[in-house]
């Protein structure tokens, strides 16, 4: 298998399809690993990917991965999310690639919000250090309660609970992009050159 046989696009309504398929695979991922995931319902997804905020990876008509975004604090939060590879198509460099699509989703949609991840996955973790992220507090997140209400699903909510959102087992990291972009990027159609071309370097895109 090749990952150039895999299409990473921005998602359309015709995907609605996978999504049940994409609930059960962001799940089966969390039991493997063993952690705690704020649970998703195909309804969720679904309006995810009707609304222009999901990347799929299709092999042919098979998903294979997934991830989306959200909008946060009237839009100066964009959080990434649900990042979910097949198991039988990973080791390609496909989380990377799906990675790479949600943060220029993020960036072409949001172009003035920070980026912020919340995750229990080294590899994520790995990918968000390789495209400017770092490491933050949850005080440097989102303060909307509609996004904290969203981690009540996870089998750790009582851990956030009990520090009052301080800590929990989720490490968030978080792109802030007024931190690394050229002092006239505002001048043109925001960032969408910049970080197509940084993209391209830090994943070997074409």
């Amino acid at each position: 298998m090749d990952i150039k046989d895999i299409t990473v696009k921005f998602a359309d309504p015709s995907q609605t399809k996978y999504a049940e398929q994409i609930v059960d695979m962001i799940y089966q991922s969390a039991l493997q690993r063993g952690t705690g995931i704020a649970k998703r319902t195909p309804e969720y997804i679904a309006n995810k990917i009707s609304s222009g905020k999901s990347v799929v990876a299709l092999h042919g008509d098979r998903l294979v991965g997934f991830s989306y975004i959200e909008s946060w604090g009237h839009g100066d939060f964009v959080a990434t999310s649900g990042l979910i590879v097949d198991p039988d198509y990973r080791h390609l460099g496909l989380a990377g690639a799906i990675k790479a699509k949600t943060f220029e989703l993020a960036r072409l949609r949001f172009p003035f919000a920070k980026i912020f991840s919340i995750t229990t996955s080294l590899p994520v973790m790995k990918l968000n250090s390789r495209m400017g992220y770092i490491p933050v507090t949850f005080s440097e997140l989102t303060d909307d309660e509609e996004f904290w209400r969203g981690c009540e699903g996870c089998r750790n909510y009582d851990i956030l609970q009990r520090n009052n959102r301080r800590m929990c087992l989720c490490t968030g990291m978080l792109f802030d992009p007024a931190q690394t972009l050229p002092d006239d990027s505002r001048k043109v159609n925001p960032y969408i050159l910049h970080f197509k071309n940084k993209l391209k370097k830090i994943f070997n895109l074409k």
